[in-house]
């Protein structure tokens, strides 16, 4: 979905200027990369704890075959010859490519899904960023005052803060429109994922044998890969179901980028066509993508194994340098308060266009019904959602369990589901064919494993909250 040149992601964002049609398969490499790497990367090690060192790694590159051929079907989506006029649409967005090929009615159903991605990723933020500032004041309280001492603090009041400076956030004009947001954003989330994963590395080989200049006394390093090939265990094997559940949640969020797909290839020149940049683009994108994940969700679990925390960055199997862990916490804080906004000021563009084309044609009906002006409507709008993501999180701040329920809902339709069923149209495959069968069984599996991690995510959301 395209808004005043920026683009929404399954959990990331990436600028775009559609106008300019100058792109080639490495912009379209750094457009990818930039939308998908995020704070989903932070669960990756617990994700891999709780599957184990077989069954995790196989997961990610399983996630990643699949965003791998969603990633094929909606290459040949950017351009769809109307069977009505024939003549070549050129779909800019994922939604316009729902609308043009499927119809209205499932134009309806796939719009829910995404309005749900922006507002999900505004509840992940909130908790994400929120668990990262207190992080930094434990951090602190930990490096003072010894590992054994009491640096446990409420969450509520630093969801609060957060959720006060995205207020003050939604009112600044085209906040997102700010050119070196984006820059920042993404450089912060390259930074806390480097920092994440070679903490990782340097605990599991012993850093502290061969670079002296953290001064930890010995205190930092196991000389030793951790974990074991079932995982973390359990002592019942019904939580343990639940766990794995949740962890294929985890990498279900961290993977994907279909919201931005189209968007990105439409900023790529022709010749070559555009669908074959494109794809191998992506190609080179997911490849390189699964290799860090890999070393991300790897390293965690070799450095902890067990004890693997649910972030990677806050759970404090890090306690020094205590300095790097700080500032790993601040990019992320950075990086989110940016993203917020970049995904949430989509959701005000497309609310407040509505607004203003039911409610303002007519001044005096749009006094007559509401009483508000387009200035008055965006205010309180804005706030509004503000209080409900923040509220939300309030409610349910538990990062895996609410990562795991975001990315089991939306993984589905939006990867697998309508652009299988985009891909039938646009290409006539006819019903009971092989390569129609073949999909079908793959949509069919798929739904499975989205209703398994969706159940594992609610059990524990509601074990967490009501426990």
């Amino acid at each position: 979905m395209e808004e005043n040149g920026a683009t929404v992601s399954g959990g990331y964002h990436a600028p775009l200027l559609l106008s300019k049609r100058s792109g080639n398969e490495w912009t379209a490499f750094a457009h990818i990369i930039t939308g998908v790497i995020g704070s989903g990367v932070l669960s990756l090690s617990w994700s891999v704890a709780q599957l184990g060192w077989v069954a995790g790694p196989v997961s990610l590159v399983l996630f990643a075959l699949v965003t791998l051929l969603n990633a094929s079907l909606l290459s040949t989506l950017h351009i769809y010859p109307d069977p009505n006029n024939g003549v070549d649409i050129i779909n800019h967005s994922y939604l316009q490519a729902v609308h043009n090929i499927l119809g209205n009615l499932n134009s309806r159903i796939c719009s829910f899904f995404v309005y749900f991605n922006l507002v999900k990723l505004g509840v992940v933020y909130t908790i994400t960023s929120a668990i990262s500032i207190r992080a930094i004041e434990q951090s602190n309280c930990y490096h003072e005052h010894g590992r054994e001492a009491d640096c446990e603090y409420g969450l509520k009041t630093y969801i609060i803060l957060f959720g006060i400076i995205q207020i003050i956030a939604s009112q600044i004009p085209n906040f997102r429109s700010t050119k070196w947001l984006s820059v920042v954003a993404a450089s912060m989330s390259f930074a806390y994922s480097l920092i994440g994963s070679g903490l990782g590395l340097a605990q599991t080989i012993g850093i502290d044998d061969w670079v002296p200049i953290f001064e930890l006394d010995g205190a930092f390093g196991n000389g030793k890969i951790k974990g074991s090939i079932g995982g973390v265990p359990s002592d019942k094997p019904i939580q343990k179901v639940w766990l794995v559940a949740q962890a294929i949640g985890d990498i279900a969020f961290a993977y994907p980028f279909p919201l931005i797909f189209l968007e990105i290839q439409s900023t790529l020149k022709s010749p070559p066509p555009e669908e074959v940049t494109m794809k191998k683009a992506s190609r080179i994108a997911i490849f390189t993508t699964t290799l860090f994940y890999l070393c991300c969700g790897g390293s965690g679990y070799a450095a902890f194994g067990n004890a693997t925390p649910g972030n990677i960055l806050t759970g404090f199997g890090f306690y020094e340098p205590y300095w790097l862990i700080d500032f790993a916490n601040v990019c992320v804080f950075l990086h989110l308060v940016g993203g917020y906004q970049i995904f949430s000021q989509t959701l005000y563009g497309i609310v407040e266009r509505w607004y203003a084309e039911k409610y303002l044609e007519n001044e005096s009906t749009s006094n007559r019904i509401l009483g508000m002006s387009r200035n008055h409507f965006q205010f309180y709008f804005r706030v509004s959602y503000v209080v409900i993501t923040t509220s939300i999180a309030m409610v349910f701040p538990y990062f895996n369990e609410v990562v795991a329920f975001s990315g089991s809902v939306t993984f589905w339709p939006l990867v697998v589901y309508f652009p299988v069923q985009m891909y039938f149209v646009r290409n006539g495959i006819a019903p009971w064919t092989v390569k129609w069968i073949g999909f079908c069984i793959f949509t069919i599996v798929c739904l499975f494993v989205s209703i398994f991690a969706l159940v594992g995510s609610i059990q524990g959301l509601i074990a967490k909250r009501f426990g």
